[in-house]
This record gives structure tokens, sequence and C-alpha cells, in this order.
């Protein structure tokens, strides 16, 4: 049989070049290297289930972030060029880059976004947030301001970027907006940790089992240091609370904190014994029973107790996690900012008819704004009082000791995690009465 040749193998790629929606061939782009994968007819394989229609890129951003820089051969062809190459861009490639990621996120053409600026009003939080990091440098606005070829031939971005720095304060506008939009989440936040830090100090101050714990370590440690320079003591801080573990007894196990809540454990258990529910309760319970196996409910009894120490100071573990610098800058940075978005509506575009309606969106809001801070300088004012009288309430006269005023908190936060592995470790064992003052256990 006689077969028709194939016809030769064109080598000239440009003839091929995909064309674009307007019928012009697609520019070039960087290339990403890659082995491509034969089909297999005979083998279902991944790429099989793909749609061709079920992803769509943006060709315009692909283009601008992938585009090959193209300089044209002669000055003449250079003018002939109505598409702008990257020569012709007015801001550098990265920040060109930048800004056109940006304002995708954006969602929104420069009328859109000139018209709500103008009003103060009528954009997103994430709207918001994009476009405060598209702020120009002083050079980029005079460059975008004093550019006189045709808009057409630029960017989508510095297109967007050249109507916007038309507005007057444009991107004041939006921080004030931005800030506007945050105010309330801000105080709310704040709030909710100076109640949080209020509630710690009325728990830690109030506790009647922390303070009984505190007894007890006092006790165990004035005995442990009889004869010493240490021994003697009226009061500790709170420090020494963290190293109740480093203290080994003769078994290389028990240490003096598992001592310290086994002898509170037991004292509780006999406190609880002998409230008026628990002598009802041991009238039913206690006939034919050993006094060591009494002597076991009791431990028992009280090791529940301690360990809902954890519990009962939740605030006091939550506060240990606040950063009080970062606190007091929040307060700080929320009342720089009313300041600037007063100066902004009260100052910069005051007295111009063009700015009315920015200036009266924001007039109600500066009102309730500065009530707010007003609050919120008062509960911080308050709350930094109840944290200095705790720290004098534990350690005495603290003033120029201690760099961070809740210390206190983080100690008794990594003790109660302490405390809740050695009742965990005590629920396991049954301790026998032992007249040694660390009775072995394992």
């Amino acid at each position: 049989m006689n077969k028709t040749p194939p016809p030769p193998l064109s080598l000239d790629f440009t003839q091929r070049r995909p064309l674009g929606k307007n019928g012009a061939p697609l520019p070039k782009l960087k290339p990403l290297h890659w082995d491509k994968v034969r089909a297999t007819p005979n083998r279902t394989m991944v790429w099989d289930r793909l749609r061709a229609s079920s992803f769509e890129f943006d060709e315009e951003m692909i283009e601008s972030l992938f585009g090959y820089t193209m300089q044209s051969s002669t000055k003449n062809e250079e003018g002939k060029c109505k598409t702008p190459s990257p020569g012709k861009h007015l801001l550098e490639p990265k920040r060109l880059q930048n800004f056109t990621i940006l304002l995708k996120a954006l969602n929104a053409n420069a009328d859109q976004i000139c018209s709500a600026l103008g009003k103060g009003e009528g954009l997103c939080l994430q709207q918001l947030e994009a476009l405060v990091k598209m702020v120009p440098t002083k050079e980029e606005e005079l460059k975008l301001c004093s550019y006189k070829g045709e808009v057409d031939e630029l960017g989508s971005a510095e297109k967007f970027l050249r109507a916007v720095v038309g507005v007057p304060f444009a991107f004041q506008r939006a921080e004030a907006m931005l800030y506007r939009e945050t105010f309330e989440d801000e105080v709310v936040h704040l709030r909710n940790s100076f109640s949080m830090l209020e509630e710690a100090c009325k728990e830690l101050k109030s506790s009647r089992l922390f303070l009984k714990l505190l007894e007890a370590v006092l006790k165990t440690g004035n005995r442990m240091n009889v004869g010493t320079i240490r021994g003697g003591a009226k009061a500790f801080k709170l420090d020494a609370l963290l190293k109740l573990s480093d203290v080994k007894g003769t078994d290389g196990k028990t240490t003096l904190l598992h001592f310290v809540v086994q002898e509170i454990s037991r004292s509780e258990g006999i406190r609880v014994s002998d409230s008026i529910m628990g002598r009802i309760m041991n009238q039913r319970t206690n006939k034919n029973r050993t006094a060591e196996e009494i002597d076991e409910d009791h431990r028992r009894m009280g090791l529940d107790l301690v360990s809902g120490l954890n519990t009962e100071l939740r605030n006091v573990k939550k506060t240990a996690t606040i950063d009080m610098e970062g606190l007091v800058s929040s307060v700080s940075n929320l009342r720089d900012g009313l300041g600037g978005l007063k100066c902004l509506a009260s100052e910069k575009l005051k007295g111009d008819e063009e700015n009315r309606a920015f200036v009266s969106s924001m007039s109600s809001f500066l009102r309730y704004g500065e009530r707010s801070l007003e609050e919120l300088r008062e509960d911080e004012k308050r709350v930094m009082e109840r944290v200095g009288e705790i720290a004098e309430y534990f350690h005495g006269d603290v003033r120029g000791d201690e760099k961070n005023p809740l210390r206190i908190f983080v100690i008794v936060r990594d003790f109660l995690g302490m405390l809740d592995l050695v009742c965990r470790e005590l629920r396991c064992i049954r301790v026998p009465n032992s007249p040694s003052p660390l009775a072995p256990f394992g």
C-alpha cells in the first residue's frame, strides 16, 4: 500500500502561538521547566479527572508577573507600540507587582474606591486592609500625578493609583476608615483582658485553698530550714513554689511537693468529713471500716479538693499569657489613632464642601470613640492598681523589683501545672500512714 508522506514538521513556533481574547498573539512568558508525562491509553491517571473549564487564571496578572522584558529594536517601533512595555511603567517592577496583587484583592474599580473614600463609607474590612497597603511613596505619587501621557498606556495598577491619589488625603481617609472598622473589636478585646485581670486578682486574693497551700509550704519550709539562716521565715516569695519539686526524698522519688500535697489533702479531707454533710455520709459508710481505710478516704476527698484549685484559679492561668506591655501599648495606639482621625476630619478636611460627606461620616464616630477611650483609660488605671496591690499582697514592697507586673500570675500558673501532675500521680497510689516526714510512694 502506498502511504501519503506526512507534511514536513514546522519549527516556526511563532506561527502557532495561541491568540488572546482580542485576537492578538499572547505575549511570551518566562518558561516553567518540567518533564511532560506521556498519555497512557490503557491506564487511568489523575490527569484524566481534570476538567478544562474548572480553573481560570487572571491573564493580566500573569503577564504582569511573568512577562519577558522585551526591548524594541528601533525607536520608531517603540513609538508605535500602544501596549506599554515594562520600560514605560512609572513604578518599579517589584512595587508594581505588589500593587497588582493588592488591586486584585480589592475587587473594585477606581471609581468605586474613590467614591467610597469621598463619602467615608462603603468599603469592607478586607478592602480597607488591602488599600492601606497600597500607599505610594512621595516619589511614586509625584510620578503618577505628573504623568502627561495616555492613561490607557498605563497598567491597571498604575491607572488605579493615579485615580486614587487625586482624592485629597486618600490614604489617610482609608486609614481612618480602617481604624473605625476595627475600633469596636479592639475595645472589646481590651475590656475583656482588663476584666480577666481583675477577676484573676480576686481569685488569687480570696482563694482559701491557695492560702492553705502557702501556709503548708511555709511551715514545711521552716521545718526543713531549722538551724539555717533561712529558718524562721514569716513569708516567702512565690518563686519558691516552683522549687518544691527540686527537693527529693530519700527514696529518690518523693518530692517536697508530693509531701505537701499529701499532707494538705489529708487535712482537707478531715475538714470535709467533719462538716455536717460529711458526718451524715460517715454514719452511712464508716461502719466496719478500719482507721487506715477511713484515712485513705480522707486523703482522696482532700486530693479532689486540691486538684480543683486549677479550676478555681482559671483566670489566673489565663492572665499569665497576657502581654502587659502590649496591652498598654494597644490602648496608647488607639488613643493616637483617634487623635489622627480627629486631626484629619477637624483640620485637614474642614471647611471644604467636597469633603463634607466624609467629615460628617466621621463626626458621630469621633464622639463615640472619645467616650469609649475615656472608659478604657479608667479600666486600665483601676486594673493596674489591682495588679500592684496583688504584688504587694504577696511580696510586700516591690517597687522597682518587678519588671513584669504579671510575674506572680506566671509563677502561680506554672505551679498549678506542677500541682496537677502531682495530684494525678498521687491518685494512682495508696499511701500508707507513716511517721516519716517524707512518706515513700511508688
